[in-house]
């Protein structure tokens, strides 16, 4: 190596004109995921505590609570409800809980966590925040829990949705 007249001469690797920078995303970082519906939605990712799969057998269903709510789970020593959060925002497929996981958001604000149960989960996406718009064909129920919408596709009426987790946690539906 040191014989190579690339090296002692200073040619070589900073001189290829190949060099690529690396590119920083645009945006913020955000969960997709689907309700059973078939709805997408996205969370920005500073709002989520962790993701989850557990079996359903976990979720440890409670007597006398809002039907949205699927029951608790045990994180690391904390209790959690688990609430389906296609049901919460007014969709009429409920969640299927017969399968060997179940998707769970934990979001948490101000020391309130709370799971939320969804279909699938898409991944991870840096999302521009600047191209979301406020939503004219979201339905009421999901309308106060909404920040904006992304189009995805304009002629097939697809939407990506950004939800609040603070508005799901804050909302008055969970005394219900």
């Amino acid at each position: 190596m040191v014989g190579n007249s690339d090296f002692l001469t200073g040619g070589g690797y900073d001189q290829a004109p190949e060099f690529q920078e690396l590119e920083s995303p645009e945006g913020e970082l955000h969960l997709r995921f689907y309700i059973p519906s078939g709805s997408e939605f996205a969370l920005p990712a500073a709002g989520i505590r962790e993701v989850l799969s557990p079996s359903p057998d976990r979720i440890t269903p409670v007597p006398n609570v809002s039907p949205l709510l699927l029951g608790t789970l045990n994180v690391r020593g904390r209790v959690v409800w688990v609430a389906d959060l296609g049901q919460f925002l007014g969709d009429p497929v409920p969640l299927n809980t017969d399968r060997p996981e179940i998707s769970v958001i934990a979001v948490e604000d101000q020391d309130i966590m709370l799971g939320l149960a969804v279909d699938r989960i898409v991944g991870m996406d840096w999302l521009d925040i600047d191209h979301v718009q406020m939503s004219t064909a979201a339905p009421d129920s999901v309308a106060p829990f909404l920040r904006g919408e992304w189009v995805l596709n304009d002629q097939d009426s697809q939407f990506l949705r950004l939800l609040d987790q603070v508005a799901i946690l804050r909302s008055a539906r969970w005394a219900a």
